[in-house]
């Protein structure tokens, strides 16, 4: 699987885990150069506090566009560091 904005495979894994329609790749599968911290968290009931990383590719941003789970549940154990997109990033085989 391959993570695409702005014309840039950011991440790239054969290895993702899906949950709820969304693919999570491992921590050392994506670009670290295009991803910066950022402050943003959001609670999940089921899986844990979500911490988020604003995507810099070729001079443009996009804001909180990756997300992840440094620490989870027991039921999601499975994603813990892995990375999901959203905000425009196209996941393709």
């Amino acid at each position: 699987m391959k993570a695409i904005w702005n014309d840039t495979v950011i991440a790239e894994s054969n290895e993702t885990v899906v949950v709820e329609n969304n693919h999570y790749f491992p921590a050392d599968s994506i670009k670290k150069e295009f991803f910066k911290e950022s402050n943003t968290h959001t609670n999940c009931p089921w899986k844990g506090v979500a911490s988020y990383y604003t995507l810099d590719v070729n001079g443009k941003e996009n804001q909180d566009a990756a997300w992840y789970y440094p620490e989870v549940s027991e039921l999601a154990k499975s994603i813990k560091g892995y990375v999901a997109f959203w905000k425009g990033v196209t996941v393709t085989e």
